[in-house]
């Protein structure tokens, strides 16, 4: 279970360039599906054919990340960046990351605190005041290396911890091998296992996705923010590390089918399952553009607890992880006769 988790973890998939990771599922892929494609816009779709049962089940689960992409390079060789996707700006200084397809380490810079201004100390600094320093001394050192519109990525080691696991891109990773090991099964229906690109950047592999599968049920996979750290008061969506697989019930563009939600739910109690109930969030998952793009989908939402996503370590539960690849199974196998 760790090593897939290691590699996808690992490999660098910035919205938009996600190749590494797309090649790393196709790969395990080839031996669980009957079909694998790609989409121009780089999705894959794996088709295992069902025993016959007539129906078309999807699920999906995003490939990309947060990241950054190189905007510019100074006379002095430092590097000038963008983010891609959402990150707090809070989370970038003195990370060190990849940048290109070699993998050039860098780390995040900005002027030490002896240097800055009162003002400047008590300011939460902008992205565009942010440099990367990969050691070299001029925009010609540099160049040999680097090019602008090069995507950087976080650099940080897998580990396990006691059940635990740390590592970047969780939120994308988790899902994803969840997805390919539920792939394992012998299911029914047609299943269509979809792990989508450039959802960081406005779920937009997802928003093409639906028009041509055209699935009569359909579970998009994602994660959530948990609300358990310390000095954390507001509950909202009430998640917590270890509490089991996070049932989607609303988001901010997203509001799942309720009856085949509530069964779900039911047989996962049944099951075993550990589950808990994920609210109103104030983001939007894949779920809102899958649902309405080929015309009123039956869709449902799950996800993997996560803490500190969208930075450059998070932090999740091997059951979590477990208690998600159990629930997808668990969707293949009833849905079709549930609704």
């Amino acid at each position: 279970m760790a090593e897939l988790l290691k590699t996808l973890s690992e490999l660098n998939g910035v919205s938009g360039n996600e190749n590494a990771v797309r090649a790393a599922i196709i790969s395990e892929l080839n031996a669980i599906a009957d079909e694998i494609s790609v989409d121009a816009i780089g999705n894959v779709t794996a088709l295992k054919k069902g025993k016959g049962g007539g129906k078309k089940i999807a699920v999906t689960a995003n490939m990309d990340e947060a990241g950054l992409i190189i905007s510019d390079i100074t006379d002095k060789g430092y590097l000038k960046f963008k983010t891609v996707g959402e990150i707090d700006p809070r989370k970038l200084v003195s990370k060190t990351v990849e940048i290109g397809e070699d993998k050039i380490k860098g780390v995040i810079g900005m002027k030490a605190i002896h240097l800055q201004t009162k003002d400047e100390r008590k300011s939460v600094v902008k992205p565009d005041k942010l440099f990367i320093d990969i050691g070299k001394k001029s925009k010609k050192a540099v160049q040999k290396l680097i090019k602008k519109g090069d995507y950087a990525a976080f650099c940080t080691e897998f580990e396990v911890l006691k059940g635990t696991i740390k590592g970047k891109a969780l939120d994308r990773s988790a899902p994803c091998f969840s997805l390919i090991h539920a792939l394992c099964g012998d299911y029914e229906h047609d299943v269509y296992a979809c792990f989508l690109a450039q959802h960081e950047v406005g779920a937009r592999g997802a928003s093409i996705l639906s028009t041509r599968i055209k699935p009569d049920f359909l579970l998009t996979l994602g994660s959530v923010d948990t609300t358990d750290m310390y000095g954390l008061k507001d509950n909202r969506n009430g998640c917590v590390l270890g509490g089991g697989v996070a049932v989607n019930v609303t988001d901010k563009s997203f509001i799942p089918d309720k009856t085949a939600t509530a069964a779900m739910i039911k047989a996962a109690e049944k099951a075993g399952i550990k589950t808990q109930v994920k609210t109103l969030t104030p983001f939007s998952s894949d779920g809102g553009a899958i649902q309405t793009s080929a015309g009123a989908v039956t869709t449902l939402g799950a996800a993997v607890p996560c803490r500190y996503s969208h930075s450059p370590v998070s932090l999740m539960s091997l059951d979590d992880i477990d208690a998600m690849t159990a629930y997808i199974k668990l969707f293949l196998n009833k849905i079709g006769d549930m609704i």
